[in-house]
């Protein structure tokens, strides 16, 4: 009785039982729009699960909005509702993987004093990250060069990541007659994804020896 009386005090209205039906009413509106919002949410999940899986399994050049609707079971309006252009839904894939995928901490190689070590314990950490990965990165680098917006979403995660790498891995060298970009762009070329593709594919190598061998190299060219 007392939190009936409170909302009629408060409302002001003469009929106290419009009040408490408008209280209601809008606890009613409240709890529609919480489950529209979680509705919503899992469609917007669905979808990107469902580009993501496709991403892999046959590459974003070749996925469509018609296999990416049938795969999250909604219709295409749906898809377009929810990613009105292509940038969008790349950037929204590209962050649902990170995520399931982190990476190695490049923070972590920071407490490395040496830098031989340091360039092997993340060559050898990279090298292990990149190995159960290699279909979805294969298939996404390989696309970059097709979709604008993909080539954005890797340059923004891929790109970003392999620099602070180099900058991380290129401290402590006695070398002070090599310029700093070509540290780097020996350090970049050690990091990334097709160097371990190559010394892993056709040069019929281990992890460890590919991340070995690559040490080794950029040892000789930076120490």
């Amino acid at each position: 009785m007392v939190s009936f009386f409170w909302l009629y005090m408060v409302s002001g209205h003469p009929d106290p039982w419009f009040t408490l039906c408008q209280v209601k009413k809008e606890t009613r509106r409240g709890y529609r729009l919480k489950e529209r919002a979680q509705q919503q949410a899992e469609t917007r999940r669905r979808i990107v699960e469902a580009v993501v899986a496709l991403h892999e399994e046959v590459g974003p050049a070749r996925t469509t909005v018609v296999e990416i609707a049938d795969r999250a079971q909604v219709s295409r309006p749906t898809v377009y509702t929810h990613f009105p252009d292509e940038r969008l839904l790349m950037t929204a894939c590209s962050q649902h993987w990170l995520l399931a995928n982190p990476r190695p901490d490049t923070a972590a190689w920071k407490q490395i004093a040496d830098p031989r070590t340091r360039v092997r314990v993340a060559l050898e950490q990279l090298y292990s990250y990149y190995a159960p990965r290699e279909r979805m990165l294969s298939n996404v680098l390989r696309d970059s060069e097709l979709i604008p917006s993909l080539s954005e979403a890797l340059q923004n995660t891929i790109g970003s990541y392999l620099q602070g790498a180099a900058e991380t891995l290129a401290k402590g060298w006695d070398n002070r007659q090599r310029a700093r970009r070509e540290k780097l762009a020996v350090l970049k070329l050690a990091l990334h994804f097709h160097t371990w593709q190559t010394l892993t594919g056709s040069g019929g190598l281990t992890n460890g020896e590919a991340a070995e061998l690559m040490a080794r190299l950029v040892a000789e060219s930076l120490g």
